[in-house]
């Protein structure tokens, strides 16, 4: 239950992960029930949750669990880290500190900020060298009898106390600890600090000499990040085929995508990659010849229906959707060999493993 969370969990917030959460331990309340699910099954619960792989790799590690090492999970962060695949450092070490009692460490953006913080750490908190400091001071605070309990605490700090922006510094149970907080009290520290303050010329851990302290940003002066990239520009020619069923109501072609890569194994409606600046009638055109290579038979470009575009922000892809409606009389005899392909209701397509980003089309 805490691996299924704390996965459920990476780059999700809370409120939007316990609908999942209830309705996944509901399915599967075992490793064995996991791993006898199947891959589809998985992503039809995961649909909308993001981050696909992250469902993908749970059942991975559930079959591994089963299949190789006799039904126990791992119990240390070393070994969960190792032997499971989708377990990083940060999961490792919950699972092994909340569920098992080892005294080790985590470190996630909660954690970064909280230490960022009490230590005025102001180089660039994603560093690698930053973040092995980090870990380190992790191992070092985790209280030894409570690791799991102390962890959650740390994170929770982060999450409601230590935030962002506009801290709530007067209600910080550490606050006499916090060097952020002493510096905007107490003002710049002097040029030659005590020695268990650092201030060695050089450390890769103080802000750099050129990077002023802002009076008015007080704490949260840190943890300074380095600068965002900026994401993938992306555009893509979407189809949404449409006959009448035997019961007359209306049924949609959906595709299912390569079982790598984004959206791996979820189902969509037909779609291209479109180059960028393409004019609408070129984007027409790219499209018809796209359908046409796939249903074996002309589709005439002109007898596609613009819709409109749907825009889908991807954690790294600003990607946008130009949907176009293509009304069919019969049926479509698709090739087999080009990725599977079936009709659905849209009850159906709606309780398929398909992304947001299809619901939005």
């Amino acid at each position: 239950a805490v691996w299924v969370s704390e996965i459920m969990l990476q780059q999700t917030q809370v409120a939007t992960v316990i609908d999942y959460y209830n309705r996944w331990m509901q399915k599967w309340p075992t490793l064995q029930a996991l791993a006898q699910a199947s891959l589809e099954e998985v992503n039809e619960l995961w649909a909308g949750l993001g981050y696909y792989s992250r469902g993908k790799r749970l059942q991975e590690a559930a079959k591994k669990v089963v299949s190789e090492l006799g039904g126990q999970m791992p119990r240390t962060a070393e070994d969960l880290q190792k032997l499971l695949p989708g377990v990083g450092r940060y999961t490792a070490g919950a699972v092994a500190s909340i569920s098992f009692g080892q005294a080790t460490g985590v470190v996630d953006g909660n954690v970064i900020r909280v230490l960022c913080r009490l230590r005025c750490i102001g180089a660039d908190s994603s560093s690698p060298a930053v973040i092995e400091q980090l870990w380190d001071m992790a191992n070092t605070l985790v209280d030894r009898s409570h690791p799991g309990d102390f962890n959650q605490a740390l994170m929770e700090l982060g999450a409601t106390v230590c935030v962002p922006k506009a801290p709530l510094c007067g209600d910080c149970p550490v606050k006499q600890h916090c060097r952020a907080r002493r510096r905007k009290l107490f003002g710049k520290p002097n040029a030659v600090p005590d020695v268990e303050d650092c201030g060695v010329e050089g450390c890769h851990l103080c802000p750099p000499a050129t990077e002023l302290w802002d009076s008015s940003l007080g704490v949260t002066n840190f943890p300074r990040k380095a600068a965002k990239k900026q994401p993938k520009v992306a555009r893509t020619a979407t189809c949404v085929l449409e006959r009448r069923g035997c019961h007359g109501a209306p049924e949609y072609l959906i595709v299912q995508r390569p079982s790598s890569g984004l959206l791996a194994g979820l189902w969509e409606f037909p779609s291209v990659p479109l180059d960028q600046g393409l004019q609408e009638k070129k984007q027409r055109e790219v499209l018809a010849h796209h359908l046409h290579a796939w249903m074996g038979r002309p589709v005439m470009a002109g007898a596609l229906q613009f819709i409109g575009e749907v825009v889908h922000i991807f954690s790294h892809i600003h990607q946008t959707y130009v949907v176009y409606s293509l009304p069919l009389d019969g049926d479509v005899t698709l090739d087999p060999a080009l990725s599977p392909s079936r009709w659905v209701t849209e009850e159906e397509f709606c309780a398929a493993a398909v992304s947001t980003a299809m619901k939005k089309v």
